[in-house]
């Protein structure tokens, strides 16, 4: 025979009011480090839980508020371990900040001589700050900066071709993070766009056919995110600016990831700066600054660009600027090596190997199980699409989401890959002195899933 529950109501627990707990010793510690309003909604939100049924002593209800509120109260924005092996990782930031870039937001924080010449004591201009180094190190006439790549375009073609047409290959309508496409900007700048070609062959002859009395400029947009192979043809940069040069039309690049030096199939800075009237790049690919656009060309064309009420939108803060700075010296000095993107995409594989085999023996004294495995690095931020940099990575042994998901949710966050049904670590993209963290965050995370 079953015994019938009672179908009586039971007896209200008796709940503490929320005044009389935030005056209790433990609760008005916490309420002197975040805030008594916080505290009084954290105490709120726990004792309603209670009500509800969630069973827990006075102690336990503490820790769950405390918890809640440190929650609450962490930065959003969080410092990661970048184990995935992509350098210029979108989602992780790009470019990580050279220790020079890093010291020089610490001054650009306090007050700075950021519109203010101090010779003369009269107003000056900010990208002044930086334009003479772009110009010596790029080898341009001029040079201006604005807050991305992107800005960049917009800018140019406002200020250059607004109401005219902009002649572009079909081929090179590019789409990049976001669902942000070329021709939305084209359309944002107030010029036609003019395509000429197919996706996968345009031909001089493409161009000088489109070429009409309302013509303002060829566009080139550098395909940085991916490549169209096989049966393709293209109209190369020198082609472009002759046919630009007979048409009294301006040419303007954009270069997308900026190459300092040949690597790949990636155009360089220097050959697009010599044909064309405007270059445009980003500060946080491969530059290894922070994100910025970077305007490189003739004095005149650069000026009117600079002068229109568009660039003011559009300019720098002052400490994007110092980091700017910083990273433009350490390139002209001879310092590039101290810049982490250089640094890594320079990194020899008997290099990797070594500290992968390091932290394998490391780790197996921890009791963590892993094989090392050759693999493939990405610059990625759209940059060298197809270009793999050979590396040796971690493969964890056991069940990759898992192990993957517990990392991410580490402290400090490591952000791994999977790869072959394994979860895997590149050192390729750890920055030094990130070793020991990255080994006491594996191993972590291998015991929370015993």
């Amino acid at each position: 025979m079953h015994r019938l529950r009672s179908t009586q109501l039971q007896p209200a627990v008796a709940l503490p009011a929320v005044g009389t707990l935030i005056n209790q010793e433990p609760y008005a510690a916490l309420a002197a480090r975040y805030g008594r309003e916080r505290v009084v909604a954290a105490i709120r939100e726990q004792v309603d839980a209670e009500r509800k049924g969630e069973a827990t002593g006075s102690e336990r209800a503490r820790r769950v508020v405390e918890e809640r509120l440190q929650l609450a109260a962490a930065p959003k924005l969080r410092r990661v371990i970048n184990a995935t092996g992509v350098i210029l990782h979108t989602n992780l930031g790009r470019a990580p900040l050279s220790q020079a870039a890093v010291d020089a937001l610490a001054t650009a924080a306090r007050y700075g001589n950021l519109e203010l010449d101090l010779e003369s004591g009269k107003r000056g201009e900010r990208a002044d700050l930086v334009s003479g180094l772009m110009t010596t190190l790029f080898e341009a006439e001029s040079a201006h900066v604005v807050n991305n790549n992107a800005a960049a375009i917009l800018l140019a073609l406002t200020a250059l071709c607004k109401g005219r047409e902009v002649i572009v290959s079909r081929g090179q309508l590019v789409e990049i993070g976001g669902s942000f496409r070329m021709p939305d900007v084209m359309r944002l700048s107030g010029a036609r766009m003019v395509e000429v070609g197919t996706t996968n062959r345009t031909r001089a002859a493409d161009y000088e056919q489109a070429i009409g009395e309302r013509t303002a400029a060829i566009l080139r947009v550098h395909t940085s995110n991916y490549r169209v192979s096989g049966f393709t043809e293209s109209t190369s940069l020198r082609e472009l600016a002759g046919i630009a040069g007979a048409h009294k039309i301006l040419l303007v690049d954009d270069l997308g990831s900026g190459a300092m030096e040949a690597i790949a199939d990636e155009p360089t800075i220097a050959d697009s700066v010599r044909a064309c009237d405007i270059v445009t790049f980003s500060g946080d690919k491969l530059l290894g600054g922070p994100q910025a656009g970077i305007i490189l060309g003739r004095s005149e064309v650069v000026r009117k660009l600079a002068k229109h009420p568009l660039a003011r939108a559009l300019r720098i803060d002052k400490l994007t600027l110092a980091a700017l700075e910083a990273t433009l010296r350490q390139r002209l000095s001879g310092r590039s090596g101290e810049i982490p993107v250089q640094r890594m995409l320079k990194t020899p594989v008997a290099d990797l190997r070594r500290r992968a085999a390091m932290w394998s023996v490391k780790l197996e004294e921890r009791g963590v199980s892993l094989r090392l495995v050759t693999g493939e690095s990405a610059a990625g931020g759209g940059s060298l699409p197809g270009h793999g940099l050979p590396t040796v990575l971690l493969a964890l042994m056991g069940p990759a989401s898992r192990l993957s998901a517990a990392l991410r949710h580490g402290r400090p966050p490591v952000i791994a890959r999977i790869e072959d049904g394994a979860c895997c670590l590149d050192p390729r993209t750890v920055l030094k002195g990130e070793d020991e963290e990255l080994l006491d965050a594996v191993e972590a995370a291998f015991k929370s899933l015993k």
